[in-house]
């Protein structure tokens, strides 16, 4: 099936539609959101993105990235993708949102205005292999170390998106 992506401009004003890997390639920028979960223990929830992903195969990032359909929200976009790829359901905050732009390699960027939530999850995970190859929890200062020393295990957003939530908590 074709994914879809909502183009915006820096206000979120919807300019149209168009095919997800299309809009990688030409670096348009458009809606995304991104989930941060954490255990009872503060640990932050990773995921390892299958081998079969058409970019950033095999690296690790957050828990779950994606994009919001057309009259979907973020919230149920969050909502839809973490039943999507995990298997599991979270209460999930909005904490902010930000516009960035990452070359993913390929001839394939990431320019997004990304919607940022977090929630706690403690349970099990039904993993769609499609997707996700594998997920760990990890502490934050654990995690500051593995990208400091293997920054290429990482998705290009994702240190962009932990940078910005650590400037905004």
């Amino acid at each position: 099936m074709e994914e879809f992506v909502v183009l915006v401009n820096a206000q979120d004003e919807t300019l149209g539609l168009m095919e997800k890997q299309q809009a990688h390639i030409n670096g348009l920028l458009h809606r995304a959101f991104s989930v941060f979960l954490f255990n009872d223990k503060g640990e932050m929830l990773l995921q390892k993105r299958a081998l079969g992903k058409y970019h950033s195969p095999n690296q690790w990032t957050n828990a779950v990235c994606s994009h919001p359909r057309d009259g979907e929200s973020y919230i149920e976009g969050a909502n839809r993708r973490l039943k999507e790829e995990l298997g599991i359901e979270a209460e999930l905050s909005e904490k902010f949102n930000f516009i960035y732009k990452a070359d993913v390699g390929g001839g394939l960027w990431e320019h997004e205005l990304d919607y940022v939530f977090t929630g706690t999850y403690n349970s099990g995970f039904n993993l769609n292999e499609n997707e996700v190859e594998e997920v760990r929890y990890i502490s934050m200062a654990d995690l500051d170390y593995e990208i400091s020393k293997h920054p290429k295990n990482f998705t290009e957003w994702f240190k962009i998106i932990l940078e910005e939530y650590k400037h905004n908590f």
